[in-house]
């Protein structure tokens, strides 16, 4: 069953449609950006407070890539690890604002520098060029990770759903390209399969916040034409992470998902992948929340127990001893 405080907010949600704010699958995308940022800043409370937040760019591969830098309010003497965060949205929705409180407790909860990436979205840049911003970032990141007052040498990264499955990108990508070396990968009910055949998906077609509606919308939008997304298993790496032939090297992983998800069963494969591999990982499967928990942790006392957890897995590989 569905924790009850998650389930007040759902409908609470649910009411917000059904009095003229649409269902974000029946929206073009843009207007289905515009009505999630609205509803951010309409349910943001006071921000929690952190030592500092400031904000960025740096070149990428097509202009600048914006950034947001959160150093936390209590931190220990010297360098700060550092953790890369990528925000979800399905690739197509999402950015620095939707996902501020996130990071803030991440900062906070962490004891780390948190860099907030806002790579770019489809469909106007369908795949694989939010990637491409993405891999530049990790780049630049590991770069001047000193000159940001952080530890080159303690760098994670982190993100939920669609910014899950690019942190699992990224660790591929910095492990068979010289670096960044990474310490840990946070990964919050990521896709990284590509395949809607799976138990979960067909367990929760009408989940909420993801449904298969949305999944489809926000395939549409992402991919470009020439992918084929009836065959999973042919699928690239860098868009279907648990593809990778040889998974061995990758840094430690926290995956947590969520049964009332339909993509709760690609986190749980990649999981077992990874530990197939001889990578520690940790899975933990919320029972009563759904898909975007992380989200819910200022207002769901279930949500932010599940979020806790990995951010003490989180601070536990930066704060080794």
């Amino acid at each position: 069953m569905l924790d009850a405080e998650a389930r007040a907010l759902l409908d609470l949600m649910e009411q917000a449609v059904q009095a003229g704010r649409p269902k974000l699958e029946t929206l073009p995308y843009k207007d289905g950006r515009a009505a999630v940022d609205k509803m951010s800043e309409e349910s943001e409370a006071e921000p929690l407070a952190v030592g500092e937040v400031d904000d960025g760019a740096f070149a990428g591969p097509a202009g600048e890539i914006r950034f947001r830098h959160y150093v936390p309010l209590v931190a220990a003497e010297g360098k700060l690890p550092t953790l890369i965060y990528y925000h979800g949205g399905g690739f197509v929705i999402g950015n620095l604002e939707t996902h501020d409180s996130t990071c803030r407790r991440l900062a906070n909860k962490s004891r780390c520098q948190v860099i907030a990436i806002d790579y770019r979205l489809a469909p106007e840049h369908p795949f694989p060029q939010g990637i491409d911003d993405s891999w530049a970032a990790l780049r630049w990141v590991g770069e001047n990770a000193s000159e940001l007052g952080g530890d080159a040498s303690r760098i994670a990264v982190a993100g939920d759903s669609a910014g899950g499955n690019i942190s699992a990108v990224m660790t591929q990508l910095a492990r068979d390209n010289g670096g960044p070396a990474l310490v840990f990968q946070l990964l919050w009910y990521p896709t990284t399969t590509g395949d809607l055949t799976l138990p979960s998906m067909i367990e929760n077609p009408d989940g909420p916040i993801l449904d298969q509606e949305v999944v489809a919308a926000f395939m549409q939008w992402y991919l470009p034409p020439e992918i084929d997304m009836s065959e999973p298993a042919k699928l690239p790496p860098t868009l279907a992470p648990a593809n990778t032939a040889d998974l061995s090297g990758l840094p430690p992983a926290f995956i947590g998902t969520a049964e009332h998800d339909p993509i709760r069963d690609d986190g749980a494969r990649y999981a077992e992948l990874l530990s197939a591999a001889g990578v520690p990982v940790e899975l933990y499967n919320a029972p009563t929340l759904v898909h975007g928990y992380v989200s819910f942790a200022l207002v769901v006392p279930a949500a932010a127990e599940a979020a806790n957890r990995g951010l003490a897995a989180l601070k536990a590989a930066l704060h080794p001893g």
